[in-house]
């Protein structure tokens, strides 16, 4: 009668607590500490990332160099060509002719030469520096003199 005093439920318990105790049996305890081997490979991960950084930065920076190298000789090309195409063009007679006309104001012969002012000056002379009332040697034979002449002293004495 043992068996029929127990009810549905009191039996159902029972079973679980039985079947959870056979599973916790069956698989060992969980560990929650750090392991010696887990430890080891964290120090081996952080070693290898601090010697890496260093190596890694300078490559970055390398290669920010070499393209910057690189724009820098494409702009060297471009340039050549350009100064190419001038000399080229210094080569022709005509274009010679034509940068003397307008840049030295030159003319050939026979013809007049003149100058258009545009008007956008104000149509005063610019004032340079003045010129001295004397001669620099002139002022400094009055020094000397003036000189001599707040030192009477000297002369007394005997000295020239």
């Amino acid at each position: 009668m043992p068996a029929d005093r127990f009810s549905t439920a009191t039996r159902l318990k029972a079973l679980g607590e039985q079947a959870a105790a056979r599973v916790y049996r069956a698989r060992p305890a969980r560990r929650n500490r750090l392991t010696g081997r887990a430890a080891l490979l964290a120090l081996v991960m952080c070693s290898l990332v601090v010697a890496l950084a260093y190596p890694i930065r300078q490559y970055i920076s390398q290669r920010s160099d070499i393209s910057d190298q690189r724009r820098k000789a494409q702009e060297a090309a471009r340039e050549l060509d350009r100064l190419r195409d001038e000399k080229a063009r210094w080569q022709d007679p005509a274009y010679v002719r034509q940068q003397a006309r307008q840049h030295l104001h030159y003319v050939v012969p026979g013809e007049t030469g003149y100058i258009a002012q545009d008007g956008s000056g104000s149509g005063t002379v610019r004032k340079g520096p003045k010129p001295a009332p004397r001669a620099w040697y002139e002022n400094l034979w009055e020094d000397v003199d003036s000189a001599d002449k707040r030192r009477p002293e000297s002369r007394e004495r005997g000295n020239p």
